[in-house]
C-alpha cells in the first residue's frame, strides 16, 4: 500500500541505529508503512507478496533457513531477494548468511541488522512508518498542549491565537506550532500535529516580530508534536449572536476523515482566553473520563422542574 508519501532509508537507519551490512543507496525511498515477516515467501509462496514492504527476518525465519541444505538455502534466498524488496532487516543480532549478502549486492537490496528482538522492533518500526507516511494537511492555526490535551486553535488572522499561545506558555503549558500546523493521520482514531521545521518553536507577535519560544522560556515550553484532542474556533464576538451557554450542543469537525470535538469561543476585550482554554482542556479530559458537566446539570435541572410540578 503506497501512502503517497515517502521517507528515506537513511532516516530510518539513523532513527533505529541499524547496522548497515549492505546499502546501495541510503536515500532509497520507503513508501509502504506496512512491515512483513517473509516466512511464506521463503517457503516459496509469493502470492499476495508485496515487495514494497520492509522485510523482517527473525529467529523463526533464521531457524528455517538454517535447516536447509547449503544449495537449497542459496536458492531460497536468491528467489526471495530477486523480488527486490524495499529492505531486509535481520533482528536479534543474528548471524547473517553469506547468501543474503551476495544476493543483496546482486539485486541492489538494502541489508540491515538490529540487536532488538523481532516483535518490539516491528511494533516500533510500524508506528514510526505510520507517522512518517501518514496522510497529512496543513492548516492555518496554533497548536498548544494544555494539561496534556492537544488544543488546535483556529480562527481569522488577528483574532489573538498567537498571543493566547504565549500566555499559555507563560502559565506552564507548551507550544507545538504557530501559524501553520502540519496535521498527520497517525491511525484510524488519532491526528498528530507538528510545525514545519523552518518555523518550529517560533511565534509571530504583531508589533514585536518573531519570538523564539524555546530560547525565551526554555525547552519545557515547547514540544515537537502532539496528538490533537480538541479543536477550538476563536471568532470575534458578534453582538446578538446566540452562543452555546450550557455546552449541550456538541459540535464535531472532520479532519482527514476523523471526527474531533469542536467548540467556538467568542473573543472580545476583557476575556481571559488563556484561562478559558485551560478550562476547556480540563473539561474535555473530564468528558473523556465519562463525566459530562452539561448533561449532569441538565438532568439536575429537569429533576428540579419535575419536583416543582408535582408540588404545584
Amino acid at each position: 500500500m503506497n501512502s503517497g508519501y515517502s521517507i528515506s532509508l537513511h532516516r530510518l537507519i539513523e532513527e533505529f541505529g541499524f547496522e548497515e551490512i549492505y546499502v546501495p543507496d541510503r536515500n532509497i525511498a520507503i513508501t509502504n508503512p506496512e512491515v512483513n515477516r517473509p516466512g511464506l515467501a521463503l517457503a516459496g509462496f509469493f502470492e499476495l507478496f508485496e515487495p514494497s514492504r520492509i522485510q523482517i527476518v527473525g529467529r523463526a525465519e533464521h531457524r528455517y533457513l538454517s535447516g536447509l541444505t547449503a544449495a537449497d538455502r542459496a536458492r531460497t534466498i536468491s528467489s526471495f531477494m530477486k523480488t527486490k524488496v524495499a529492505a531486509v532487516i535481520i533482528t536479534t543480532g543474528l548471524e547473517i548468511f553469506e547468501d543474503f549478502i551476495t544476493s543483496a549486492k546482486e539485486n541492489g537490496v538494502p541489508l540491515l541488522r538490529s540487536k532488538e528482538k523481532t516483535s518490539p522492533l516491528m511494533a516500533a518500526l510500524i508506528a514510526s512508518l505510520n507517522l512518517h507516511l501518514a496522510p497529512r494537511i496543513t492548516r492555518h492555526g496554533v497548536l498548544v498542549e494544555v494539561y496534556g490535551e492537544g488544543l488546535l486553535l483556529l480562527g481569522d488572522s488577528g483574532v489573538g491565537k498567537s498571543e493566547t499561545a504565549i500566555e499559555l506558555v507563560k502559565r506552564g503549558h507548551r507550544l507545538i506550532a504557530d501559524d501553520a500546523v502540519e496535521i498527520k493521520r497517525a491511525s484510524a482514531k488519532t491526528l498528530v500535529g507538528s510545525a514545519p521545521e523552518i518555523i518550529r518553536h517560533y511565534v509571530e507577535l504583531r508589533g514585536i516580530g518573531i519570538v523564539d519560544v524555546r530560547r525565551l522560556f526554555g525547552m519545557g515550553a515547547v514540544n515537537n508534536a502532539e496528538k490533537i484532542d480538541l479543536v477550538i474556533n476563536l471568532e470575534h464576538w458578534v453582538q446578538g449572536k446566540l452562543y452555546d451557554r450550557l455546552g449541550l450542543d456538541e459540535q464535531k469537525i472532520n479532519i482527514l476523515g476523523i471526527e474531533l470535538p469542536c467548540i467556538t469561543i467568542p473573543v472580545k476585550p476583557g476575556r481571559n482566553l488563556a484561562i478559558i482554554l485551560e478550562i476547556a482542556a480540563m473539561n474535555n479530559r473530564l468528558k473523556k473520563m465519562g463525566y459530562n458537566t452539561a448533561e449532569e446539570f441538565s438532568k439536575k435541572l429537569m429533576r428540579q422542574l419535575e419536583t416543582q410540578d408535582k408540588e404545584e
